[in-house]
């Protein structure tokens, strides 16, 4: 798996999904075509998935909300005959290198945390008309969904069957939803996790799997119905036209960096480091919300968002030894207050709030990237409102401190805006503010009171928001010995130690997927139960179970 894993499909031209638009009603039908595989050595057969289909289903997400705005439910149903999804697909699960397994699984669970939110943040519900099987993965899509309908033929089903089929988990959410969002009975978990058939007809609605069955004869009629309902009782405005999302303006180099309008990734492989700098808007923010909306992808806020969340996405799964990312910024940071001023202003504006809640999914993919993450506050950087979010996205944080010799930027400062007090919460649903100062509450209310005035160094590091600042003199050799450090630690560890510091405070269904059920399965893909020689992966469709080490670990 060595050619470049591309984010941005054509969306004139998806392989496995259909969508299809009815005033407020979409359907989004998976039709996946089993000879268009990512990659080599396997078919997508039985509407399986592989990181290619849930790209697609990614980006049609994605459009749904700031290209069809005027949707207010998607029914998600299957292109194909007695099957609604078999799930991830095992011949590429088998053949994957660990790195893509884990990267694939992240990525498709943040693609259903997107459109199982996407009717709180957006007023778009989705949801599962199932017929026929529905499993593993399957039913993860199905249960990522705001309902769920199954039709009651005695043979569709919905399933969990990894554990006694593959010796894997059902790890795109499967177990967290069925007992954090379905409140499935504990007993009734183990019950239906543990066994391949799965579970039909009343009894699934009984034990809270699906929220309704149909019988076969009328199951597109009442399908239909109900989709009709849930749109006339939603709450959501009508919307007359959204916002085209055009290509990317992005530009790949041999060296491996990587340049768009707003971001610029820049690679030292001999380090194993990537700085990825964000720039800040050179324009003036837009007079109103139509002069927005008339920018359309080209406005700054947005543009910005997309830009960033390819670049990091490609950096994911394409640049996987490149172990530390440096994130700095340039440009106005009274600019980049402007511009994000005039979404809070207009908050209840459909395309202010789709930006802003694209602005809080980029940042959870900040949070929860595999890497060893640091901001650099230099001179002339930008680190106001939206982007001063990534200083504590980042494990440490270093800042100019003073003048240095020769520079002639603007002194380097950080500035508070509302946004920053809970518009864009983590996984463990704290602001990131709320979160870095878990112990000290009161430093968050503390803060509000310099919303609005720019921060030199010396008052950033006393209020808690940079790790250290440093003058002229020790500012190169400090920064360096800790990118050399970094480097030099062992990857697995850094992992496992930057994912629990990461997310102080409760525990959330997104936490436990990402921090719990993504560890274990994790672990699990490592281990030759699962992928050995012999492993159920392996073995899987051999007619032989695997061959387990039965110690307890």
């Amino acid at each position: 798996m060595t050619h470049r894993i591309d984010f941005q499909p054509d969306p004139t031209n998806y392989k496995h999904w259909n969508v299809s638009y009815d005033g407020p009603v979409a359907q989004l039908v998976m039709d996946v075509d089993e000879t268009e595989g990512l990659f080599d050595g396997y078919e997508l057969k039985l509407n399986s998935y592989d990181l290619g289909v849930d790209i697609e289903l990614s980006d049609i997400v994605q459009r749904m909300r700031f290209e069809h705005p005027e949707v207010k439910v998607i029914v998600m149903q299957s292109g194909k005959d007695k099957v609604f999804c078999a799930g991830a697909n095992i011949r590429m699960l088998a053949g994957a290198e660990h790195a893509h397994k884990v990267n694939f699984c992240k990525f498709t669970n943040e693609t259903r945390n997107t459109y199982e939110a996407a009717e709180q943040d957006s007023g778009q519900k989705y949801v599962a008309a199932v017929r026929g099987s529905c499993a593993g993965g399957g039913y993860e899509l199905a249960l990522a969904c705001n309902h769920i309908m199954l039709v009651d033929d005695h043979t569709s089903s919905v399933a969990l069957p990894e554990v006694p089929l593959l010796a894997v988990l059902p790890g795109t959410g499967g177990l967290t939803r069925v007992t954090d969002k379905r409140k499935v009975r504990r007993d009734l978990a183990d019950v239906f996790c543990s066994v391949e058939e799965g579970v039909k007809g009343k009894r699934a609605v009984d034990w809270r799997l699906v929220d309704e069955v149909v019988p076969n004869s009328k199951f597109d009629e009442i399908v239909a119905t109900r989709a009709t309902e849930f749109a006339a009782a939603s709450s959501k405005d009508d919307v007359a036209q959204g916002v085209l999302l055009t290509p990317l303006d992005r530009r790949f180099a041999e060296d491996g960096s990587v340049s768009y309008s707003t971001v610029e990734v820049t690679a030292d492989r001999a380090a194993r480091t990537v700085t990825v700098t964000v720039k800040g808007p050179d324009e003036d923010a837009p007079a109103d919300m139509a002069a927005f909306q008339a920018e359309g992808a080209q406005a700054w806020m947005l543009r910005c968002a997309r830009e960033l969340d390819d670049a990091i996405l490609h950096l994911r799964l394409n640049e996987p030894e490149l172990g530390l990312i440096e994130f700095q910024t340039q440009g106005d940071p009274d600019r980049v207050i402007a511009h994000e001023k005039l979404l809070l202003e207009n908050a209840d504006h459909w395309l202010a709030n789709e930006v802003l809640k694209y602005w809080k999914r980029v940042l959870k993919r900040v949070d929860l990237t595999s890497r060893s993450m640091v901001a650099i506050v230099e001179h002339g950087s930008c680190y106001a409102g939206v982007l001063a979010e990534l200083l504590w996205s980042v494990d440490r944080s270093y800042m100019m401190l003073e003048e240095f010799e020769g520079d002639n930027r603007p002194m380097a400062t950080i500035t508070l805006s509302e946004a920053n007090f809970g518009l864009f919460p983590m996984s463990n649903d704290l602001s990131r503010l709320e979160t870095r100062f878990y112990g000290t509450p009161d430093s968050v209310d503390a803060l509000r009171d310099q919303i609005g005035t720019s921060l030199d160094a010396e008052e950033a590091e006393t209020l808690g928001l940079v790790t250290y600042a440093y003058d002229d003199i020790d500012w190169e050799d400090e920064v360096r010995l800790f990118k050399e450090e970094r480097a030099s630690f062992s990857p697995d560890a850094m992992t496992g130690m930057e994912a629990n510091l990461r997310f102080a405070g409760p525990e959330t269904m997104e936490t436990r997927i990402f921090g719990r059920l993504t560890a274990w399965q994790n672990w699990i893909f490592n281990r030759p139960n699962a992928v050995g020689p012999d492993g159920a992966l392996q073995r899987y469709g051999t007619g032989k179970r695997g061959d387990y080490n039965m110690q307890r670990v």
